[in-house]
């Protein structure tokens, strides 16, 4: 068993594509018309054919309320590993990306939080190397 696919409220599908493709650098696996949204999906460069993220409309009434009480508390939708974590930051904020939380060392990564603008917090984790 293995995960296939999991996904992140988003306000704007639109809006949401264009951040996790331009910015977070994924890239589309399914964009599939479904009434007035789509399932879309994208997925990392370095494994096209590993998880998928569907970017998931916040339709539900009970989403706003959760998405809201999880960015009021700090606490990140998911969480994305990255190789470099200073490096990336830089990149982002080059794309004028907002962090809530600066790259830290927390335990056994180092790790940063940003605003994905459609209504989540995302985390940024980089493991650590063992001495």
């Amino acid at each position: 068993m293995r995960i296939y696919v999991t996904s992140v409220f988003v306000d704007d599908q639109a809006k949401a594509l264009k951040f996790y493709t331009d910015a977070l650098g994924f890239m589309v696996k399914n964009d599939v018309p479904v009434g007035d949204h789509r399932w879309l999906t994208v997925v990392s460069k370095e494994e096209p054919g590993g998880t998928e993220l569907l970017l998931e409309p916040s339709e539900h009434p009970a989403v706003k309320p959760f998405k809201d009480a999880l960015v009021t508390d700090g606490i990140p939708a998911t969480s994305f590993q990255v190789q470099d974590l200073n490096a990336e930051f830089a990149r982002l904020r080059g794309l004028g990306v907002a962090f809530t939380v600066a790259p830290m060392d927390a335990g056994p990564v180092r790790m940063a939080v940003l605003d994905d603008t459609c209504g989540n917090l995302i985390q940024l984790i980089e493991m650590k190397r063992n001495p």
